[in-house]
């Protein structure tokens, strides 16, 4: 019983808990939506503010914009207004501008008109001075153009000519002021021997008596030695002394050789003389080829054929007018190169070239044709560049094809021109100069004219009332062209006209 009394209490307790719960839960309830009520209405009281405030902004925000765009658009309005305006002068302006136009097309009208009629009245005048001038000087109009035409065309070339000659004087100056540095300067480097050597042509003897041995009995020694050495021996009455004469140098060399040889031994039959010979070519072959190597090595020459060397040795023995050819050479390799270094050409070019250009006379005793012509086969057949080639072809030619090649020529000239190089006789010296001064009586108006100077210069002295002072310039390179064109000379020639005019009166 106490049990369900104590449950019964439990369960009342439970019950009022659970109704005093809820009605608290409610009073609680009630207040929370009491205060959110509350706060909801401030809430929208507040947005309404807002909302209001918001209004009243974009109100006055909208009357802001519209006063200013009323206040634009009467700006531009009167911006308008003020553009018409100038349109309106502009248009005034352009109407007045073309009704003086107008005016000044009527009075440049008139003008025109006066002046057709001013140029049509002086034609009529032109014409009538001409036909007077006509009348008066028995001239056509044509026939005067054509003299006045002439007359200008005369003093045109009076005056063309004056100026040729003095822009020729003045190239001329300065093209020889160049030519004589740079010539001087390769001479300068060049110490070569003022005289040259001279072709030994005779064996000296002991005695009259070894004369009689180089004979020998019936003449067999003389004969042995003729037909081994290929020369001709002359013993005439000269004392002490044999002559000895081929055309082969070189031969003439190893006979030379061989009759001194044979001369300080004493001993000369046929078998000493063929000893004798055949160790004479093989000295003159060792000196042949040291010549032609020491040569080389002097002018720092490379690349060269053995047979060419052998060739350039050769050299030693030829003789051009007594000029030892060898040494001419190497006097135009020295004087090439030096110039080809002054004028930035290519020095090896001008050194070989200036070397080997007269290798050909090494064999003009053996082959036919010009020593140029044989020298350049030479070099075409021993793969000599074909620049080198061209130098040797062309160095006696009048017109060169590369600038190495000139400067060869002009080396080559230099080398035979210089004092003591050269020897020649004086009946063709003579005959030199006698040709020279045909050359220039062979002009008009020449008085006298005289070589000089070993045939290096040619004087002519002109008639001053047939030649004036531009006809003597031209005279002068008349007579050149002519001199290069007919007449065969070492170096250069100069030419000088001479115009002298006297004017004599007598006091009495």
């Amino acid at each position: 019983m106490e049990i369900v009394i104590a449950i019964l209490a439990v369960l009342g307790g439970l019950f009022v808990g659970v109704i005093g719960g809820y009605f608290g839960r409610r009073i609680i309830s009630g207040r929370r939506y009491a205060a959110a009520q509350s706060d909801a209405s401030r809430v929208l009281e507040d947005a309404n503010e807002q909302e209001r405030t918001i209004i009243i902004e974009a109100k006055e925000e909208a009357l802001r914009v519209r006063s200013a765009g009323e206040a634009e658009l009467r700006e531009e309005r009167s911006e308008l207004h003020r553009t018409e305006r100038r349109l309106s002068n502009r248009e005034e302006n352009v109407e007045g501008r073309a009704n003086n136009l107008e005016r000044r097309e009527k009075s440049l009208a008139q003008k025109e008109t006066a002046v057709e009629g001013v140029q049509n009245e002086l034609e009529e005048h032109k014409q009538e001075s001409l036909r007077q001038l006509e009348t008066i000087s028995n001239l056509s109009f044509s026939e005067a153009r054509d003299i006045l035409m002439r007359r200008a065309e005369e003093d045109f070339q009076h005056e063309l000519g004056a100026r040729y000659r003095d822009m020729e004087a003045r190239a001329t100056e300065e093209a020889n002021e160049k030519a004589r540095n740079i010539v001087s300067t390769a001479i300068q480097r060049l110490a070569a021997d003022v005289v040259s050597e001279v072709t030994v042509t005779s064996v000296p003897l002991p005695s009259d008596d070894m004369k009689g041995r180089i004979i020998g009995r019936e003449g067999r020694n003389i004969r042995a030695i003729e037909k081994s050495t290929g020369v001709d021996i002359i013993i005439d009455d000269s004392p002490e002394m044999i002559s000895l004469s081929c055309f082969d140098p070189i031969r003439r060399e190893i006979a030379r050789i061989s009759l001194t040889n044979l001369i300080a031994d004493g001993r000369i039959h046929p078998a000493r003389i063929e000893e004798m010979v055949a160790k004479a070519e093989k000295d003159v072959a060792e000196v042949i080829q040291k010549s032609g190597e020491q040569a080389v090595f002097d002018t720092d020459v490379r690349g060269l054929h053995p047979e060419v060397i052998k060739l350039l040795g050769r050299l030693k023995y030829r003789y051009s007018y007594g000029e030892n050819v060898l040494q001419h050479s190497l006097e135009v390799a020295y004087l090439a190169a030096s110039m080809a270094a002054e004028i930035g050409l290519n020095v090896k070019t001008a050194k070989m070239g200036g070397l080997l250009h007269d290798i050909g006379k090494a064999l003009t005793h053996e082959v036919d044709g010009p020593h140029a012509e044989i020298g350049a086969d030479v070099a075409d057949r021993y793969s000599i560049p074909a620049a080198v080639r061209t130098c040797i072809a062309e160095h006696h030619n009048d017109e060169m094809s590369t600038p190495e090649a000139f400067v060869v020529a002009a080396a080559d000239a230099i080398s035979a021109a210089r004092p003591g190089s050269r020897r020649d006789t004086v009946e063709n010296y003579t005959k030199r100069l006698e040709a020279l001064e045909e050359v220039g009586r062979a002009f008009d108006g020449v008085e006298k004219c005289f070589a000089i100077q070993a045939g290096r210069e040619v004087r002519i002295m002109v008639q001053p009332q047939t030649i004036d002072d531009v006809a003597a310039s031209k005279m002068a390179r008349d007579v050149v062209k002519k001199i290069q064109e007919t007449q065969v000379y070492p170096g250069q020639i100069k030419v000088t006209v001479i115009r002298e005019s006297r004017s004599v009166e007598y006091a009495r």
